[in-house]
């Protein structure tokens, strides 16, 4: 979008490649976000509660397949009492993993700020998309360099309450 800047940390992200799930660096990025969810949680969102402004939570979801807990700072967009996230991965060519556990296991609970909620995740309509598009993309601008990665459409979801 034109005329809004990228913050330290999206600039960050835009220029390094992004991990594969198969490299050392996806490791890495796996214990940094351990060691992200674990200062969240202790400092109840006070510190690594954003990225450049832009507000984090935290997922409480479940795996697709194993059914383990896991836990996965996201940002987010306030629309009212929902909540808007972006699965976008950097601009992977693949969804997150968070991606397929929402899919399988919609109730899930987030951290904001101190509070746990219970919420339903459910896909936006291609309508609510084009409607939540353009203020996902001014309150994180990387999110338009991440899709010039991928030919892949970044799926959103509206995290309702419960």
């Amino acid at each position: 979008m034109a005329g809004v800047k990228k913050g330290r940390w999206g600039r960050f992200t835009t220029a390094m490649p992004t991990p594969r799930p198969d490299g050392p660096l996806f490791v890495l990025t796996k214990i940094a976000t351990k060691i992200h969810v674990a200062i969240f949680r202790r400092t109840k969102g006070r510190v690594m509660g954003n990225f450049d402004g832009a507000p984090l939570l935290v997922l409480h979801h479940r795996g697709a397949k194993t059914g383990r807990p896991r836990a996965t700072p996201v940002i987010y967009l306030e629309d009212g009492k929902d909540l808007v996230v972006v699965a976008s991965m950097g601009g992977q060519d693949v969804n997150p993993a968070w991606y397929h556990n929402l899919r399988a296991h919609p109730e899930i609970e987030v951290d904001i700020r101190g509070r746990r909620r219970a919420v339903r995740a459910r896909p936006a309509t291609a309508e609510e998309m084009t409607a939540l598009w353009p203020r996902l993309s001014r309150m994180w601008p990387a999110f338009e360099d991440y899709k010039k990665r991928t030919d892949r459409e970044f799926p959103v979801f509206l995290l309702e309450p419960r």
